[in-house]
């Protein structure tokens, strides 16, 4: 009986173990070794920022893959096909929201996304309607860039039937620009990326003030107002030589709901340390912001920008984290099981300790019966009273139940005695 009882208590273990650690294991996943983030073409800001992101992520061991993409139209779409592998992604302001993106989730803005556009006749521009007739770069199709440009230059009376729009973007455009290619290029970015930075540079290309600006953004509520102070890009060189104005949108980052929490507070971690700096527009720490005018933020981002980072997440590495949530959750769910079961564990004993008792009193009680009512078979059932004896004095008894112990062994005793008796009778009947 007794191995019998280890065996149990073996097995339940092991399915106690297992069910736990599926229970761990659904609701503390491991986080992925790799993911992958839509971008953008080379030059662009998202194309900038990813390669930054990328540095960071290989700090906590986690493979950040770039998508290059043709833009923002491209990484939503990337983004809501659970089949492309896409992970996270890079989105402007203005082209899609939560109504029409269901299941994408945003973690914040992460800076202003100048629009700039850089022309280089020797006429000042400063108005869209001189744009009409030029050779204008407004990126590929399914770029944020194009899409801010037929809606924005659409309002200024530019369409694709006055102006040659082209598919030129990022570098690509900045060297078409110079060569004299074209006349004019469109280009959402900030300030830093290589293909804005070389038209701010290049003498022979000028960027056109937006007079007009606080006008459009009455128009297009997503759009904000910028000033490019003089000199601000390079003081020695004074460039720009004079203020200008600009409108911009923002820029946000997007997953889906159902993203590795780790990942995300990665994540966040990440635009915390890369945009929280201040900048041309912005002051220090109000990028990235909770506030996305598009999309639902997520919870999760929403308690990481009113508490910080997680006692856990700021002293151990990622791999570790999910580790320690584990071990966290087993100790708690240990405690709130155990304070109970020791609080009814004495009980439990001593009632396991009666059972076994009663049941040899069961056996006992029985032998004696089938004394009364047959009275042959001494031996067998003295062998009986023998196998009843031997188990009671192999059991291991607590001193609080020694004195039940030894009533059972007087009882016995008693048993034993009662068919020495009934065994002489029957001898003496017989002769």
């Amino acid at each position: 009986m007794f191995a019998f009882n280890r065996l149990n208590v073996l097995v339940l273990a092991g399915l106690i173990f297992a069910l736990v650690s599926w229970a761990l294991t659904y609701l503390f996943p491991a986080p992925p070794s790799s993911v992958t983030i839509a971008t953008a073409f080379k030059g662009a800001s998202f194309d900038h920022f990813g390669q930054r992101y990328r540095e960071r992520f290989a700090r906590a061991n986690v493979d950040l893959k770039l998508r290059a993409t043709e833009g923002a139209l491209e990484n939503l779409k990337l983004l809501q096909d659970p089949a492309s592998g896409v992970d996270i992604a890079f989105v402007t302001g203005g082209v899609s929201d939560s109504r029409q993106s269901p299941g994408i989730l945003s973690l914040g803005t992460i800076d202003y996304l100048p629009i700039w556009i850089f022309y280089t006749s020797v006429e000042p521009i400063d108005r869209l309607s001189q744009l009409k007739g030029k050779r204008i770069a407004v990126g590929p199709v399914g770029s944020g860039t194009r899409f801010s440009a037929e809606k924005i230059l659409g309002k200024g009376g530019l369409t694709s039937e006055n102006a040659d729009f082209m598919p030129l973007a990022g570098n690509r455009a900045a060297q078409a620009l110079h060569d004299g290619e074209i006349d004019v290029v469109w280009i959402l970015g900030a300030p830093d990326t290589s293909a804005v930075q070389s038209m701010l540079r290049d003498s022979k290309i000028r960027l056109m003030s937006f007079p007009t600006a606080e006008a459009y953004t009455r128009v297009f509520p997503s759009l904000a107002r910028l000033t490019l102070p003089q000199g601000v890009i390079d003081i020695a060189q004074n460039i720009p030589p004079q203020d200008v104005s600009l409108i911009a949108t923002t820029s946000s980052v997007l997953v889906r709901s159902d993203a590795h929490p780790e990942i995300v507070h990665l994540l966040l971690q990440t635009m915390q340390e890369i945009h929280k700096a201040p900048g041309v527009f912005q002051r220090a720490g109000e990028f990235p912001s909770p506030s996305d005018p598009d999309y639902t933020v997520a919870a999760s981002a929403i308690d990481y920008y009113k508490n910080g980072a997680s006692f856990l997440q700021k002293h151990l590495p990622l791999w570790l984290t999910v580790h320690a949530q584990r071990a966290i959750a087993v100790l708690v769910t240990a405690i709130a099981v155990g304070l109970p079961l020791f609080r009814y564990l004495p009980a439990i004993y001593a009632w396991h300790i009666r059972r076994r008792l009663l049941y040899w009193y069961s056996q006992l009680k029985s032998l004696e019966s089938s004394v009364e009512t047959d009275s042959n078979d001494f031996v067998q059932r003295q062998a009986a009273v023998d196998r009843i004896e031997e188990a009671v004095s192999r059991i291991r008894f607590p001193l609080a139940f020694a004195n039940q112990v030894y009533d059972l062994r007087g009882h016995i005793e008693i048993v034993r005695r009662r068919l020495t008796y009934t065994a002489t009778m029957q001898g003496k009947a017989a002769e």
